[in-house]
């Protein structure tokens, strides 16, 4: 018998007769791949970074074509990731998985092979759509075919594979950038995806089992329609108003967006009155492990994804790393952070949220010694000096990030995995989106008048004050995780 119970089917209603078997439970191959296929469509938000020079000087994009090819991944991503959440609770998340992963692997061909700036740009749209079929399938997965001790250490995984691929991106970025395997440059950060998602898709065939809601619904069009509208109000002006010349509409969307958001919030919660399932149910967040970790979830999510962004831009133009060097230099951090949510969940079982606390205030360490590095170092800063700054940020954040997943999984019934993680991934990604936009907006807008290294410093600045809300709002979160 399993450990896990997927879905029940009616038996007959025998004193002896037992329960007919569950569907099978994730395997440690399974999990893998599952991981496998999340890594992907977090490795390219941020592989990008990286190649936008050679990008620039390939196709001749320019600036506002450059930030379209960050942020129309970006905003797809975001606004249909609670959609893909609920497909795959319809229609099953393996069947939502394999399709998406099949999608991936198009889409990152249509972008390697793109012979000009707006052909990657729709490519990249693309592309993010269906990174949102394909990752809310594994969190719903995990949450679905896995339970106690195997849940939380594949919750903590999820987690340390979240926070490394982010800056793997970076660092795979680098290197194919450097290799120009074959003389394909730029082109190679998406070309490898197609490869990886072909073993995925063949692996998840063999591996993963299907689950779904076992009692599904339609997709709430309403709904829908109105977070789309309220995530595109809000993050397409951010992350495209700068590069722009902040022309008329860059001003306007963001009015429009109050007004969206609070329409959302109507529709879904009159949907549930009316015994309808809305998209986002507002049941989820009178959950206090949803409510609470989410919360702390958005500001870690912003401080990550500015980062990631400054910190690549500035190594390039302020230091004059290479690709290479450039992606290498925050190799430190992926090895901290992977080690550190591996120790997550017996840290967790002995000092509960603590360790989120705990991982903040390491990370506020590190984010203030890089910034004194830079300070007193600049303009000859080797990587070596940033390594022990970086290691302590990736520890910080290897103590924060998996464990807030695993406090916002803890209570959601199986029948809401599938929108539960999907509205949790589009809180993270809207986080990291608006990262970019607000500190890397921030750090442009400062190069002109301060130089790279005051513009940096106080971008770093910024970070520590998103730190602080997070060890404010840490204290809101359950004394214990289960």
């Amino acid at each position: 018998m399993s450990d896990t119970q997927v879905r029940t089917v009616p038996t007959r209603t025998t004193a002896s007769a037992p329960p007919r078997p569950a569907a099978p439970a994730l395997t440690t191959l399974g999990l893998i791949t599952v991981l496998l296929g999340a890594a992907l469509p977090m490795i390219d938000f941020f592989i990008v970074n990286v190649a936008l020079p050679t990008i620039d000087r390939d196709l001749r994009a320019g600036p506002a074509l450059l930030e379209m090819v960050v942020a129309g991944y970006g905003v797809a991503y975001a606004v249909l990731l609670v959609v893909g959440g609920r497909l795959g609770d319809m229609v099953g998340r393996r069947r939502l998985y394999l399709w998406g992963l099949a999608a991936f692997g198009i889409t990152s061909l249509a972008c390697g092979l793109a012979p000009d700036a707006w052909t990657l740009v729709a490519a990249r749209v693309a592309q993010g759509a269906a990174a949102a079929l394909l990752l809310p399938q594994v969190l719903a997965t995990i949450q679905s075919t896995t339970t106690g001790a195997r849940r939380a250490k594949a919750v903590s995984l999820y987690g340390g594979t979240a926070g490394v691929a982010s800056a793997v991106g970076q660092v795979l970025g680098g290197l194919l950038v450097a290799a120009d395997l074959a003389g394909t440059g730029w082109r190679a950060v998406f070309l490898v995806n197609v490869p990886v998602a072909a073993v995925a898709l063949l692996l998840a065939l063999r591996t993963v089992p299907e689950t779904r809601s076992p009692h599904p619904t339609r997709v709430d069009g309403p709904g829908t329609a109105l977070l789309a509208v309220a995530l595109v109000t809000l993050l397409l002006p951010l992350t495209e108003g700068r590069a722009a010349g902040w022309p008329v509409w860059s001003w306007l969307l963001p009015v429009v967006f109050p007004f969206a958001a609070a329409a959302f919030v109507v529709v879904e919660r009159r949907a549930e009155r009316a015994g309808r399932t809305p998209l986002v149910p507002p049941s989820l967040l009178r959950l206090r492990t949803v409510r609470s970790g989410l919360a702390v979830i958005l500001p870690f999510s912003v401080g990550f994804g500015g980062f990631m962004f400054v910190v690549a831009v500035a190594l390039q133009d302020g230091l004059r790393y290479g690709p290479l060097a450039a992606g290498l230099s925050l190799a430190p951090l992926c090895v901290a952070f992977f080690f550190a949510s591996l120790a997550g969940p017996r840290l967790v079982a002995r000092f509960g949220r603590r360790v989120v606390l705990t991982g903040s205030l390491i990370q506020g360490a590190g984010l203030l010694a890089l910034a004194l590095i830079f300070r007193t170092q600049w303009p000859d800063v080797p990587a070596a000096a940033m390594a022990g700054a970086m290691a302590l940020l990736g520890v910080g954040q290897g103590l924060v990030l998996p464990i807030l997943l695993r406090i916002v999984l803890s209570e959601l019934p199986a029948a809401q995995a599938g929108v539960g993680s999907g509205a949790m991934v589009t809180t993270q990604q809207a986080g990291l989106a608006l990262g970019v936009a607000t500190l890397g907006s921030l750090f442009l807008a400062l190069l002109p008048s301060l130089g790279v290294r005051d513009a940096l410093i106080i971008a770093l600045l910024a970070q520590v004050a998103t730190v602080a809300l997070n060890v404010g709002l840490s204290f809101r979160l359950p004394r214990t995780v289960r």
